[in-house]
């Protein structure tokens, strides 16, 4: 972990984030009180199960947030990007970390202190009612996961969570590469299934022409058949 230094006036990431509405001042302010860092890939940033001392905001970078299952299995709960925080639900409830962050690839993440985030969120209406939405946001996202789970087939959800990849990352400059490194055993635990069943289902869509795999790296080849797969329509 290397300590770097960013300033929040000049943060592209800060414009996608909860505090994109800062004044010039509380910007300033802010950068006084964090401290900016860099962890390389598979490094741990916070543990689950473990307090809070501070926020952490993506400058740069893709974290995954994962949950330890009762069967040791590592469940990944979130893939985070740049401008998305994390920990804001633990400071604000005063509980545990409900996950472990780590880096999957080199990654900047600047720490704001518990103590200074709460005050900003007491005197800043506009910082708090985003953090609302945040909250409103993660409560979806967890009624449709619990939806999928129980009516989806594993082969809709992995097709549904690789259009989530695209959404999140976006496509690298080939238009049609996904813009993240992942393993079969990470796409197996976003899904929900083991190892070999997402091999298996990773190579179905691929004989399907809806995807092509390269490694750890996912090309979408035809979105209207991935997005029939995963049975998910406007």
């Amino acid at each position: 972990m290397d300590e770097i230094k960013k300033g929040c006036h000049l943060c592209n990431a800060r414009h996608k984030s909860i505090f994109s509405d800062l004044s010039l001042t509380d910007a300033t302010e802010l950068d006084h009180a964090k401290n900016c860092m860099t962890f390389k890939k598979g490094q741990v940033i916070f543990e689950e199960d473990t307090y809070p001392h501070g926020l952490y905001c993506i400058n740069d970078g893709k974290i995954k947030l994962s949950q330890n299952g009762t069967d040791g299995k590592e469940h990944i709960m979130h893939l985070a990007k740049t401008g998305d925080v994390m920990g804001y639900r633990a400071i604000l409830s005063g509980d545990k970390y409900s996950c472990s962050a780590v880096a999957m690839e080199t990654s900047s993440v600047c720490f704001i202190p518990s103590n200074y985030f709460i005050s900003m969120v007491e005197k800043n209406a506009k910082l708090a009612f985003k953090i609302i939405h945040l909250f409103s946001d993660e409560l979806k996202i967890a009624e449709h996961s619990i939806t999928d789970m129980a009516q989806k087939t594993v082969k809709e959800r992995l097709a549904q969570g690789i259009l989530l990849l695209k959404e999140s990352y976006g496509f690298e400059p080939d238009g049609c590469t996904i813009n993240i490194s992942i393993t079969r055993e990470e796409i197996a635990s976003i899904v929900g299934t083991a190892r070999e069943t997402a091999t298996r289902l990773l190579a179905e869509l691929s004989k399907e022409k809806s995807i092509e795999l390269d490694g750890k790296k996912i090309k979408i080849i035809n979105q209207e058949k991935l997005i029939r797969a995963a049975n998910v329509f406007d």
